[in-house]
């Protein structure tokens, strides 16, 4: 069986974390994070660096395990190796056909959307639909046929996205320290936080940033292309979380340079961009935006491809000898990619009739690209249970702490998704008060698609 081969380096690792982590959040979670405040920027700072810690220790907790093992697939050889075949099988089968498809379906209307912007187009209309099909297509072509180019479209959407995250985290900060908005938004709380008290506000702001730092586990999937994987793996889940952090921090800070906190909490950052870069600063800011967007859909297509190929390289899931084919003239998993291109486009037709429309599915219409990261925390628990039972050699720092605090972050990561979306209908208002529970609807999507794969899991047993 042809395999996959090393062809990618440190630098693309890390973008993987960054570009894919980093997509339209950023540019617009300053907004949330300052309402749920009521305008306090030491809070709002805390809360984006309280979220990064969380994400920072997980991946840490992942790196230390990228040094032990390796296989196909980052996250599934962790969860093989710790908690056994079958529990590796079911996390590979949920990461292919709800984690991964439901984010990247996402992230191609999103692109789409602030496409559409530039010619005022409707959200929901059918140029961005159409516009978000084809991004969708192709960002699978350039996976599909070249894996390399795919790699360094990467590296450049990070580079990028990261130069206004730079000007405005630096050059912000220089104006608004010289004309006082930025000393004064940092003495000045504009209204009474959420719930009613600092606590609660930040908490609240804390919801508000956690899925702007979802998706950096994707980084794992190309463990099998990556030279040096056991070096190259953790040093790219460390740096890239810390570069993630340290742009959201600085980036928060400068956006409060270039507007008072009023201004942001009803206007949002853009108003920062045109006082400081003029007129145009809002065109090219959307212009990154879209940049930034089709990046995170690159990164997380990469990982939306490669999936049912990491179920097949251990002969396990429907038809292992068709999903594990490689081609010999790309060196690209030709059938799993054509799988998770498929799957992708259920999800956006998903995400469409669900979020988009009055709602197709009734009850079941949900979140498709935040609600998964409830199931996605809860999965990684018993491989940090079953690592500290299991890693013996291993001093006592990285056999029980690190997983201990990773067990923590995990948890609150499930109460904070359940917490964001629990009763509150994401259609919410069309209904006018009409009871939903979107995150117990989610649950009995995935519990469906769950069993589906228990299924062919049986065959292989049979077999």
């Amino acid at each position: 069986m042809e395999k996959l081969t090393k062809k990618y380096g440190l630098i693309t690792a890390i973008c993987m974390v960054v570009g894919t982590v980093i997509g339209s959040g950023v540019f617009f979670k300053a907004q949330n994070v300052l309402a749920a405040t009521g305008g306090n920027m030491p809070l709002g700072i805390a809360a984006w660096i309280i979220t990064g810690l969380l994400m920072i220790i997980c991946s840490a907790q992942f790196a230390v395990m990228a040094t032990k093992y390796e296989k196909v697939s980052g996250v599934v050889d962790y969860a093989e190796a710790t908690c056994g075949e079958g529990y590796g099988y079911y996390l590979a089968w949920f990461m292919v056909n709800i984690y991964y498809p439901g984010m990247t379906s996402v992230l191609s209307w999103v692109s789409a959307r602030y496409f559409g912007v530039l010619f005022g187009w409707d959200m929901v209309s059918a140029q961005v639909m159409a516009l978000a099909g084809f991004f969708l297509i192709a960002s699978y072509t350039m996976n599909a046929l070249s894996p390399k180019l795919a790699g360094k479209f990467q590296i450049s959407a990070t580079i990028i996205k990261l130069i206004p995250i730079t000007l405005m985290a630096i050059v912000g900060t220089v104006v608004g320290l010289a004309n006082g908005t930025l000393t004064n938004n940092f003495s000045t709380v504009v209204t009474e936080a959420v719930g009613g008290s600092a606590s609660s506000g930040l908490f609240a702001a804390i919801v508000a940033t956690v899925f702007a730092y979802e998706g950096w586990i994707v980084a794992t999937s190309i463990n099998a292309e990556l030279k040096n994987p056991k070096r190259n793996l953790p040093l790219a889940l460390i740096i890239g979380s810390l570069i993630v952090v340290a742009a959201y921090v600085l980036y928060f800070i400068g956006v409060a340079g270039g507007a008072t906190n009023e201004v942001l909490i009803n206007d949002g950052a853009t108003t920062a961009f045109i006082n400081i870069f003029g007129g145009v600063g809002g065109t090219i800011l959307n212009i990154c935006i879209i940049i930034s967007c089709l990046g995170t859909l690159n990164g997380l297509m990469v990982g939306a491809t490669r999936g049912m190929y990491a179920i097949a390289a251990r002969n396990m899931g429907p038809r292992p000898e068709t999903f594990a084919q490689v081609d010999k003239a790309t060196n690209m998993t030709t059938n799993s990619s054509v799988w998770g291109l498929f799957v992708c486009a259920l999800w956006l037709v998903y995400f469409y009739g669900a979020n988009l429309t009055d709602g197709w599915f009734g009850i079941f219409n949900f979140d498709s690209s935040e609600l998964p990261i409830i199931t996605i925390y809860a999965m990684y628990i018993p491989i940090f249970i079953a690592w500290m039972k299991k890693e013996k050699d291993l001093g006592i720092f990285k056999r029980f702490v690190l997983p201990t605090i990773s067990i923590v972050a995990c948890l609150f990561m499930v109460f904070a998704a359940v917490y964001a979306h629990g009763i509150t209908p994401y259609i919410a208002a069309k209904a006018n008060g009409t009871f939903s529970f979107p995150v117990l609807f989610y649950l009995i999507v995935f519990a469906v698609i769950m069993i589906i794969g228990a299924f062919f899991a049986r065959q292989k047993n049979k077999n």
